[in-house]
């Protein structure tokens, strides 16, 4: 079993910036796929961004295209999403997951983080 734990989310202005950061335990995090998902207040949750195992390859919705970054640190067991540029559409509960068997742009994501809430105001 795999746990994901997400921190960083907070009240921001538009335009402004906040880094994500996701830790992963109990498993082999250098061999999983990471990817960044967000869902706001009654929508479905949508697919932001993506990181191959080796980090040489990155995947992004177009909607971030340009203002969000995604990386990882696997000494430390963690996955980033920096987010620059904020819109108050960017406002939603960010998760992260860890896909244990696949690599992007093919992926199943069999596990997932609780969740940490970005809100930009106008």
């Amino acid at each position: 079993q795999v746990q994901l734990v997400e921190s960083g989310g907070g009240l921001v202005q538009a335009g402004a910036s906040l880094r994500l950061s996701c830790a992963a335990s109990g498993g082999t995090f250098s061999r999983y796929a990471m990817g960044w998902f967000r869902q706001a207040p009654g929508k479905e949750r949508e697919f932001v961004a993506a990181i191959s195992w080796g980090g040489g390859s990155t995947y992004y919705a177009d909607s971030v295209k340009g203002r969000f970054t995604i990386s990882r640190d696997n000494a430390k067991n963690t996955v980033y999403l920096q987010m620059n540029s904020l819109k108050p559409e960017d406002t939603a509960v960010y998760y992260c997951a860890a896909d244990t068997i696949s690599d992007p742009p093919v992926s199943e994501y069999d596990y997932w983080g609780q969740g940490t809430q970005v809100t930009v105001s106008s």
